[in-house]
Parts: structure tokens; sequence; C-alpha cells
């Protein structure tokens, strides 16, 4: 896909005014013509200017009742071919910039698509195109491993991209595959993916960058990899199960994360672990009623084998334990619940760091993309109680709150040096509207980025 945002162009640039509800619109004729069309700011309003000959003189861009530069993703499915340059932004140059270049981004990977057009913004002045390009570049990869359907995006597909992001920041890979897992211990990761094709084999990723450099704060961002998720013998219903080619999402969340922290050259040592496999049903998939052991040595009774995803971070969060990091997140398409409490659009956090909460918040409003802090309420603690074993995968029904208990099963595998963070991202747009098209989405990625830029480098950019 190429770049939607470009440094410069020799070719003609059209102007595009972002015009606020209500405010005076600039220019006799600008303004005349607005009103012969009935345009008024309103959000999401478009209106071409012509100009004497018939062409394309400039572009009016309704942004609703206050200046929100994120509308801007919008932009790119509705403009006819051609390049463009925004008019009248200061501050929020950056954003807009960014909203246009995500808007950009389109999956042909198996359809070309019949719009050829080719709509290019040229970069404001004075932002960082490079980071914009970054950006932008990292919620493509997230987005399109999640629009890859399952078959094309395997465990062994993860780790090949997983390769590819070690590599270009010379940063070091480790894998564990299939019944290497045992031998590694990690119990739980092999439980879940034993059930799939040889070729398919659940394995451990970990990346390694900086780690040689001890006067350096450690990060580790932890995946939730589920290639595809049947449910297992407890096997969903067909509307359930036809997008779960996207519960890899966390997977692809961290990888992408990595890859800005490395890229932007941030003061720590990261490592990123990614839990990679697949949930399928065959005569050794793992069962209700097993109890399974994990690498911190606690053991888990399975009440449902579509609770699989909290089992496979037991093991990768206990491993970025072993780190001792001082900053931990974990990133998992985990519940149906969470999207029962806060829909689709904003993705819940937990954490008991009130200052790591506070960063995030305020890092996810200064690049609009949302986060909403809910609690890990210990209250519900005692629903994960087992008789058999040390605690169960499935929540006593009592406790109803299905975001929030996963959120506690994790805690107790939780690294317990530093902050730890979990993010509970649905990482798809469920209905299709300009600049963001049915499928895959990157949520929370932007946010964490900037918490992490602000807290160990390059504090002074907005994107």
């Amino acid at each position: 896909m190429p770049n939607a945002v470009i440094p410069s162009t020799t070719g003609r640039v059209v102007p595009i005014r972002l015009v606020a509800e209500g405010v005076e619109i600039i220019g006799n004729r600008a303004a005349a013509w607005a009103e012969a069309n009935g345009f008024k700011g309103g959000r999401g309003e478009l209106l071409a200017l012509p100009d004497d000959d018939g062409g394309l003189d400039a572009v009016l861009w309704g942004v609703g009742e206050a200046l929100d530069p994120m509308t801007a993703r919008a932009l790119p499915s509705r403009l006819p071919s051609g390049d463009y340059v925004f008019e009248g932004l200061d501050d929020d140059a950056a954003l807009a910039a960014l909203a246009f270049a995500l808007g950009a981004y389109r999956f042909d990977r198996y359809k070309p698509l019949k719009d050829s057009s080719l709509v290019r913004l040229v970069a404001p002045p004075g932002v960082d195109l490079e980071e914009i390009t970054r950006i932008a570049a990292a919620a493509a990869l997230a987005r399109e491993m999640v629009d890859t359907p399952a078959a094309d995006m395997g465990p062994l597909q993860i780790e090949t991209i997983a390769r590819e992001i070690a590599e270009e920041s010379g940063a070091v890979i480790t894998t564990t595959t299939g019944e290497d897992l045992l031998t590694a211990n990690y119990p739980a990761v092999h439980a879940v993916g034993r059930a799939a094709a040889p070729h398919r084999a659940p394995r451990l990723i970990e990346i390694g960058w900086n780690v040689d450099q001890a006067d350096l704060p450690l990060v580790a961002l932890v995946g939730k990899g589920v290639v595809f998720d049947s449910g297992g013998l407890d096997i969903k219903p067909a509307a359930g199960m036809r997008n779960m080619k996207k519960d890899m999402g966390g997977s692809a969340h961290a990888l992408a994360l990595g890859r800005l922290v490395m890229q932007a050259g941030l003061k720590v040592r990261l490592v990123v672990l990614v839990a990679a496999v697949e949930n399928a049903i065959s005569a050794d998939a793992f069962r209700p009623g097993d109890i399974l052991s994990t690498r911190a040595g606690l053991t888990v009774e399975v009440g449902n084998t579509d609770a699989e995803g909290r089992l496979v971070l037991a093991d990768a969060l206990t491993r970025a334990g072993e780190h001792e990091p001082d900053l931990t997140m974990d990133f998992a398409t985990l519940t149906g619940a969470a999207r029962i409490a806060l829909g689709p659009e904003l993705p819940p956090v937990y954490t008991d760091d009130d200052a790591l909460a506070a960063d995030l918040m305020e890092a996810a409003r200064q690049v609009r993309d949302p986060l909403w802090r809910m609690p890990l309420w210990a209250g519900y603690n005692d629903s994960l109680n087992s008789g058999l074993a040390d605690l169960r995968n499935d929540p006593a029904s009592w406790a109803q709150a299905g975001s929030i208990t996963a959120a506690l099963f994790l805690k107790r595998f939780a690294p317990k040096t530093g902050s730890w963070a979990h993010l509970d991202i649905f990482a798809w747009n469920p209905r299709a509207r300009p600049g963001h098209p049915e499928g895959g989405e990157a949520q929370s990625l932007r946010a964490c980025f900037a918490m992490l830029r602000t807290r160990y480098g390059q504090s002074n950019h907005r994107y």
C-alpha cells in the first residue's frame, strides 16, 4: 500500500479546509457556495469548491461542533484522485495527517479494489513525516494480521512476522514449538494448542532488544496469539466462530507496538512475548474438567475450553515476570463481556497502578485513541476458586463481570515487579464507515506507544 502522506509533490495540490459547525467560512465565494449547497460544517460533511474551469479548487470538510483532527481519517475514501494539503491547521496538523494515513488503509490481499483512485496528502510543515509513516504502518500491520484468514495466518506465519520485526532492529528472537513446550515448561500453551495440525503447532515466541543494557528499564509486551478459536470441545456456535480469525489480535498489537518501540529507539530494554496457538478440536484436544499445570506452578481446572486465551497468557506472563520487568502490558481479544460493558470501540484497561492508568488515559486523550479504565475488583476473586485446583478458568456465574474476572485471573500470573496493565481489545470494526472499513482495527496501539514515548523518550510528539 503506497504512502498516503508524502513530503512534497510537483503537481497541483488542492487545499482542504477543516470547518467547525457554526464557524464563519472565510471567503465570499466559498461562503456563498457553502450556503447554496447547505454545507454547515457538520461532522463528516464534505463540499467540493469548483474553480472557474469546472475543476476542483478546494475542499471544505466539516468536523462538527469542535475541531477533531481524527475526522480526517474519512477523507481518503471520500476524495477524488489527487494531491491535497490541509489549510489552517497548527497544533492539530500532525494528528490530522496521521488520521489521513490511517484512513487510507485497505485490505486487498485476496480481491483487488475496484476503486483505483490515488489520494495523497502533502505533509503539513513541521510534522515528523517519518514518525507518522511508522505509526500508520504499525497500525496497518496489526490490521492486516487480523484481517488475514486463519489458513494464512497460523502460528508459523506469526513467528515469521516476528522474525522479520526482530531482524530489522537487530533484536534476538527465540521460539519454542510443539512438544518442546513441555520440556521448556510452557504446559498451558502446549495444552491449548496441541490439538492443531502438526504444521500449525503451538509456540512461544520471544523477542529481546537491548536486553544487555542493564541500566535501562525493562518493558515487557505480551500478546495472545490464538490464530483461530473454535471454542475447543466447548465449541462455539457458527455465529460466534465466524470472525475468530481475529483472536490473535493481541499478538498483532504486541508485535506492532514492539516494532514501534524499537524503530523509535526508546530508552528501554524490550521483551515481546507471543503465545501463538490454534484452539482446535481433535482426539487430543484439552477437555472440560482437565486440570492443567502452568509455568507459574499453579494448577487450573478447565471449566470451559473456550476460555483458552487466559491459559496461554498465564504462561507468557509468567515468562515475562522472569525478566523482572519495570512495566508489563498484555494485549488480548479476551472476552465478549468487555464488548457488552463498553462496546466495540472503547477497550478497557486494567491496572492497580494509578500513575500508569493516568498516563495511559492522558496519552489516549492526546492522540485520540480511546481507552477506559476498569476496576480489578478484588471482591470477585472468589469466583476463580476451585475445589480441585488452585483456580479455575471459568469464573463462577455469580460474579457476572466476565471481563473483570478474566483480568483477575491474569493478575495471578502477572509479574510481581514493576507495573502491569491488561488491555482487553476487540481489534475489529463491526461496521463499515469512511476511514473505518469493516474488519481489523488497531486499538490502544497509538495510546500505548504515546505513553511509552513520554516515559522513555521523545515526549515532544503528539501522535
